[in-house]
Formats: structure tokens, C-alpha cells, sequence
């Protein structure tokens, strides 16, 4: 009934990730949810960010809505949020898997235990049958990321295969995780990708189909791109000071939007509380976009959904050869502190996985 784990019992540091051989084995509480052995799992951005108490308020409002448990419920936490694996059992209301199925991948919501462990409980809309040509530890690569990119470009954007050929699209961070797929996927759907990274990831990039690659470290990247015909459609994974010129090399009046993936939200909970960082958060995104409304072009944030319908279409891309996983490196299981060191030096080219069957 016990498991081994990486856990958190303290937001912190790196040296705060503990190992452990007894963290509680998951249990169905749904009949909507499966549990997953875990083969593989990979790292993001956003478990650095929780590891060291980026959005507790947020989080744990959204485990615990009704306030029904102690104060320190989420420890000890289990962080990962991707998992590509085998599915164990399946509540009552599940239809679509079955015990055994070799062949799932999932991105779990930060909301709940992560994917650093030997099994984990998703909810069966979250979880997809992962791309045949893939191995589990490619798979585990692409989940998070992919929806991430999904949601800001389909969802949030409106761009899909019917729409995007011939569109100009800027990728503002090419070389992450979440750059690396959006490339991709934009390119899959016939748009002009100018990706902006540093030099050394350019070849990379290139390989990924974008058709104009320009380094952020080379000179005036503001009035570089001011140099180039306008765009249709920015994806903005960098943030900072980057919306305050952006926006300028949309096309006016012409439907073109800015999305961008940093977004304050879990911020302003942790600063202000959960009302008033809702309020903040809903009064910053409304006074930003009716700003910009007014200068022809529509202004928008996006962040990860868990979604296995999506999952579903983004296997479709891969199995057809149109996205491939892009891996910066593989750790093994125990390697785990490692490989958030890694992820933490940052200049990641693609993404860092877990091999966490690999018993080393």
C-alpha cells in the first residue's frame, strides 16, 4: 500500500526534494478516474515554480474548496506533471480503458499529486492513448507542453488546420518546450514561422520547420523585427518586457492576436488572496485587452489545460510524422534532484524527462 516517491514536505530550495519509499499508494475516489503506473515523466517550468510555493493560495483552494481539511494538507507533495504509462485500474465510470492498456499519456493539473512517483490517479477525460511510434519516455516529453501550446494557439488563438496557411506567426522563446511544439504545430498547419531564441538553438529550431530564426541576443531584437512584414499571430512564452513592443508588429484591424503564456494570475493569489488576486488578475486582463481592442488588434492570455480530446488530436499530429518529441535530456529515477538542476540553469533546448521505470 506503499509506493516510492519524490515528495516536497516544504516549499524551498532544490535541496527540499526528498525520496521516499512510503508515500501512500493512490486510491480511486471518482468513478470518472484511473490509476497509472508511471513509465515516464518529464519536468517543466511550472514544478520549479511549485516546488518553491508559486502558487500555493490558488492550488490549494482548488484541492480544498470547502476548507474541510487541515491547514497543511498538500504535503507531502509529489510534484510532475506529465506521465506516459500503463493503466492499473478504473473507477465504475470509465469506459474508454481498461487495466493493462500499455498505451496512455496524460498531463495531470498542478492541482493534484504529480507524476514524480511510481503510480498516479489522473481523471479519465485527462488521459489519451499515447502515439504508437513513440516510447514512453519520448511520450512523457510531450503532454504538458503540447496542451499548453494547444490552448494558447487553438484554443485561446483560434488558429487550426482550416485557417493557419499562409499566416505569419512569431514564436517569442522558440527553444523550450512549449516553442518547440508550437513551432511545429503551426508549421504542420501551413503557417510562416519566425521563431525568436538564442543562436545556439537556432539549428535546432530551423529543423523544426520555422523559416526565419532570429537570436534574441543579437542586437535590437525589437527594432530587428520591426524590419520584417507584420504578423498575424504572436505567441509570447517570454512575458516581461517584451508585451510593451510586441503588440506593434501585429497587423491592424485584420482579426491578428497577441496571446502570451505569462501570465500573473497565481501571482496575484499569493500576493492579494484568492478574491482580490481574482479581481486584480480579471481587472488587468480586461483594461489590457479593451486597450489594445482599440488599436485593431485582440489581446489574450492562455495557460495549460488538461484535456484528453486534445491529447487525442496531438497524437493524430505525431503518429503522422508532423510533431516529434524533442528531448533535452533523460534522467534516471533517482537522478530527479539532477535533472531540476538542470531544468533550473535554464537555455533548455526541448525538455528533460524521467525515466522512472528505470530502477537506477
Amino acid at each position: 500500500s506503499a509506493m516510492p516517491s519524490w515528495v516536497i514536505d516544504r516549499y524551498g530550495p532544490n535541496e527540499v526534494l526528498r525520496f521516499s519509499w512510503d508515500m501512500v499508494f493512490p486510491t480511486i475516489d471518482f468513478p470518472n478516474e484511473v490509476i497509472i503506473k508511471v513509465h515516464a515523466a518529464s519536468l517543466n517550468p511550472i514544478d520549479l515554480s511549485m516546488r518553491s510555493g508559486y502558487g500555493a493560495t490558488a492550488l490549494n483552494m482548488k484541492r480544498d474548496p470547502l476548507k474541510l481539511k487541515s491547514a497543511d494538507s498538500e504535503f507531502p507533495l509529489t510534484l510532475g506533471r506529465d506521465v506516459s504509462g500503463v493503466v492499473m485500474e478504473c473507477g465504475l465510470s470509465v469506459s474508454y480503458f481498461k487495466p493493462g492498456d500499455e498505451v496512455v499519456w496524460a498531463a495531470i493539473p498542478p492541482w493534484k499529486q504529480g507524476t514524480l512517483s511510481e503510480f498516479v490517479v489522473a481523471s479519465g477525460n485527462e488521459v489519451s492513448f499515447k502515439p504508437k511510434c513513440l516510447s514512453h519516455t519520448e511520450a512523457a516529453s510531450l503532454p504538458y507542453v503540447g496542451l499548453t501550446a494547444w490552448s494558447a494557439v487553438n484554443q485561446v488563438g483560434g488558429l487550426n488546420q482550416n485557417n493557419c496557411s499562409g499566416k505569419r506567426v512569431l514564436i517569442l522563446g522558440a527553444s523550450g518546450g512549449v516553442g518547440t511544439f508550437a513551432v511545429q504545430l503551426v508549421k504542420a498547419w501551413g503557417a510562416h514561422v519566425t521563431a525568436v531564441c538564442s543562436h545556439d538553438a537556432s539549428t535546432l529550431v530551423k529543423k523544426l520547420g520555422a523559416d526565419d530564426v532570429i537570436d534574441y541576443k543579437s542586437g535590437n531584437l525589437e527594432e530587428k523585427l520591426k524590419t520584417l512584414p507584420l504578423f498575424d499571430f504572436i505567441l509570447d512564452n517570454v512575458g516581461g518586457s517584451t508585451e510593451k513592443w510586441a503588440l506593434d508588429l501585429l497587423k491592424k484591424w485584420s482579426g491578428a492576436t497577441y496571446v502570451t503564456l505569462v501570465t500573473p494570475f497565481l501571482i496575484n493569489m499569493d500576493k492579494l488572496g484568492v478574491a482580490d488576486g481574482m479581481l486584480q488578475t480579471g481587472v488587468t486582463v480586461g483594461s489590457k485587452t479593451v486597450k489594445h481592442l482599440l488599436k485593431g488588434v485582440h489581446y489574450r492570455w492562455a495557460f495549460f489545460m488538461p484535456s484528453g480530446p486534445s491529447l487525442d488530436e496531438i497524437a493524430e499530429l505525431v503518429d503522422s510524422g508532423k510533431i516529434q518529441p524533442v528531448i533535452d535530456q533523460v534522467f534516471s529515477f533517482s537522478e530527479v534532484p539532477k535533472a531540476f538542476l538542470k531544468l533550473e540553469g535554464g537555455h533548455a533546448r526541448g525538455k528533460t524527462v524521467i525515466d522512472v521505470i528505470s530502477k537506477k
